[in-house]
């Protein structure tokens, strides 16, 4: 094994997480109920970005703590609650939903996470839309 490739492997393993991207992103949420006249679009924050993840190839010759495969995870988060506008007084018009105070590179968390990449499923309203900005 070649003396670069050692010092640019151990560097990699060192340094891996300042390279990551990442960080709070903007998103919007699109919430509607059947008993309820609007959907409502709120704005808010997800954790979103690049992660370093290490080549499991070569897992004879590292640690396996060194094998890591690191997500864009939620490091402090916060829940808000908003109220879907036309909804009968049967119905509960609260809807409550993460919002991202700061990101990390870390294992995934599947209590408050989805930790599997889906097909993209489209965000959109199928009634009237509300803008909550919050």
């Amino acid at each position: 094994m070649s003396p670069f490739f050692v010092i640019a492997l151990l560097f990699g393993l060192t340094f891996s997480q300042t390279a990551s991207l990442c960080a709070p992103s903007e998103y919007i949420i699109h919430v509607e109920k059947r008993e309820c006249a609007y959907c409502l679009a709120i704005n808010t924050t997800i954790c979103a970005g690049f992660c370093m993840t290490r080549d499991s190839n070569g897992k004879k010759l590292l640690l396996k703590s060194a094998l890591s495969q690191n997500v864009c995870t939620y490091k402090e988060m916060l829940y808000q609650t908003a109220l879907i506008p036309g909804c009968p007084h049967h119905a509960i018009p609260y809807y409550s939903y993460p919002v991202a105070v700061s990101c990390k590179c870390g294992k995934c968390n599947t209590d408050y996470s989805d930790c599997v990449h889906e097909k993209v499923r489209t965000n959109y309203c199928t009634k009237p839309q509300k803008l909550c900005n919050m």
